[in-house]
């Protein structure tokens, strides 16, 4: 397979889990209740205008969607799933280069919808200020 054919293949992964979560959550049957926390997050380096998305399901019962997922599961349990709320690294400096990154999760914590969008001036300051939940990379 080649490069191109595995990157649309990835880009149709991710354009139809995106358009399941904007359909929200399908109905279930009287009696059944969805189980589990999950956030579909997007990651967009650039200025909004072009730029490269990065995409991952997270799944919090089990864990799963990308390599640090336990982590970031146990953070956002920490929070209720407030991304806002996450602690900042300590410890850590930035360089002072403008290259934004978009971040974004959609989903549901606890029962309720989450809803998130923030821009942060590089991926140093994301990495920082949401810990292991947007490093989609590893």
């Amino acid at each position: 397979m080649t490069y191109l054919s595995k990157a649309t293949a990835a880009c149709g992964a991710l354009l139809a889990a995106a358009a399941l979560l904007a359909a929200g959550p399908a109905q279930a049957a009287p009696g059944a209740a969805r189980d589990g926390d999950y956030l579909y997050l997007t990651v967009t380096t650039g200025d909004g205008h072009s730029g490269v998305t990065r995409g991952a399901l997270l799944l919090c019962d089990p864990p799963q969607g990308f390599a640090r997922a336990a982590q970031a599961c146990a953070e956002l349990d920490a929070v209720g799933g407030d991304i806002a709320r996450l602690a900042p690294a300590r410890g850590t400096m930035c360089p002072m280069v403008y290259a934004p990154v978009t971040a974004q999760a959609r989903g549901q914590w606890n029962g309720r919808p989450i809803e998130y969008r923030q821009t942060f001036s590089n991926s140093c300051r994301l990495a920082v200020l949401t810990g292991p939940v947007f490093a989609l990379d590893g």
